[in-house]
């Protein structure tokens, strides 16, 4: 059978396509929201290995907003009605793949959830975009925030919410609340079901726990060095005020004369040097978690200075030592590395990573030990942007004698070594 040029054409446009993805997880089609209205997707390719090169949004076959990058997360106002929006994506091979989305925007004021819907069956971390109007109040929207089972737990400045939240399986009735600039509020339920949930032990406000250690890494081989160390300097303070989000904010510093020299945080949480009670003298905890989450809020003040922002899972028994490092590499590219630990080496994502600076950024990391004592690196999700890693790794070796889990937190600093400051909040890590 003949094949006509055009045939060729179509079909390879539709394979490419199918190899093409465009996640819209804000708004959902067909959903009554009100305006802004809140925007999150996320873009793939495996037909350019380039990349995504930028998506963007039409409204009513507009465009009306761009960014560059693999992700998109904003609020965009659009006016009250049914409206025909497409999220597009661009790679760098000058490809393309949309998603399209009909919504209803209402004229009404009050508070308007994106997700999750009410009565609805969720996972764990939880994901929650909200907007809010009013007008009532000349002054507008002062916050946001949400209750679970009529407790507080999280609050965000201005008229939009976006956020993950760590729950255990079960039902639970939420609610969604707005506060003006006059006095006022406006609220609405939501009542979800967390099936299968994170489960297991949340250690939480780590941030504000004692016995955190820091090391000095210097160029080329950044073997830890512990303080005074010549060419960076650093320190920690706890107890920070502002800008805190919980009241009980931890500012890190770093500075020095050496190029590319980095600072290492670390604290103990499980065995040895345990600062959570759990010092699993007996070895019979350790081998029995499998699953892991890393959630905390990071504030940078100088993006411009800042070379690269850290957050790592290590776990160490039985001589295996396996590191689950993530690194949002945001000088050379804006993208998330992960550690291979057999290699020693850092391996690229294709995953952006732009975070926000002078402002909370929230990140949840998730990762798991396989039944062969593999690393499953599982997913990165940055201000309510889950992207889905899924690579595995082989565990690297430890003395023999170490046992035991830590996180960390680093920075690193970039060519001028510029004096950088970040802040961390509402950090916990959850085990299983």
């Amino acid at each position: 059978m003949k094949i006509s040029f055009v045939s060729i054409c179509m079909f390879l446009m539709l394979a490419a396509a199918a190899l093409a993805n465009v996640s819209v997880s804000s708004p959902s089609n067909g959903a009554t929201v009100g305006s802004p209205v809140p925007y999150v997707a996320t873009a793939t390719t495996t037909t350019c290995s380039k990349g995504v090169a930028s998506m963007g949004i039409y409204v009513d076959n507009q465009l009306v907003y761009v960014v560059n990058g693999a992700s998109l997360n904003t609020n965009w106002p659009v006016s009250s009605g049914k409206h025909n929006t497409v999220v597009e994506e661009w790679d760098y091979c000058g490809g393309a793949t949309y998603t399209t989305l009909t919504i209803t925007v209402s004229s009404q004021t009050g508070v308007w959830v994106a997700s999750p819907a009410n009565n609805s069956k969720v996972s764990s971390p939880t994901n929650y975009v909200a907007t809010a109007s009013t007008t009532t109040c000349s002054k507008g929207v002062a916050s946001m925030g949400i209750y679970v089972n009529n407790v507080l737990q999280y609050v965000v400045n201005g008229a939009s919410l976006n956020t993950n939240l760590s729950l255990t399986a079960g039902t639970y009735n939420t609610v969604v609340e707005e506060w003006d600039h006059c006095g006022g509020a406006a609220y609405t339920p939501v009542a979800i079901t967390v099936q299968g949930g994170q489960g297991g032990n949340v250690l939480s406000k780590l941030q504000a726990s004692s016995g955190w250690k820091s090391w000095g890494e210097l160029p080329p081989y950044y073997a830890i060095c512990s303080a005074p160390c010549p060419g960076v300097t650093w320190s920690m303070t706890q107890g920070i005020k502002s800008p805190a989000m919980s009241g009980n904010a931890t500012q890190f510093n770093i500075g020095g004369t050496t190029p590319y020299s980095d600072v290492l945080w670390s604290i103990p949480l499980i065995g040895q040097g345990s600062t959570q009670g759990l010092p699993d003298s007996s070895h019979t905890l350790l081998p029995t978690l499998h699953n892991f989450t890393y959630d905390a809020y990071f504030y940078p003040t100088n993006l411009g200075a800042t070379q690269v922002l850290e957050f790592d899972i290590s776990m160490y028994f039985n001589g295996l030592g396996l590191i689950w490092g993530n690194q949002c590499r945001v000088a050379g590219g804006n993208e998330w590395d992960i550690w291979d630990n057999v290699n020693s080496r850092w391996v690229p994502t294709g995953v952006a990573c732009n975070p926000v600076s002078n402002s909370w950024n929230h990140v949840t990391i998730q990762a798991q030990r396989e039944s062969d004592n593999s690393l499953l690196f599982q997913s990165i999700t940055l201000n309510g942007v889950t992207s889905n890693i899924n690579q595995k790794y082989a565990p690297g070796t430890a003395p023999s004698g170490w046992w035991g889990i830590t996180v960390n937190y680093q920075m690193d600093g970039n060519i001028k070594q510029t004096a950088n400051t970040t802040y961390l909040d509402n950090f916990s890590f959850t085990y299983q």
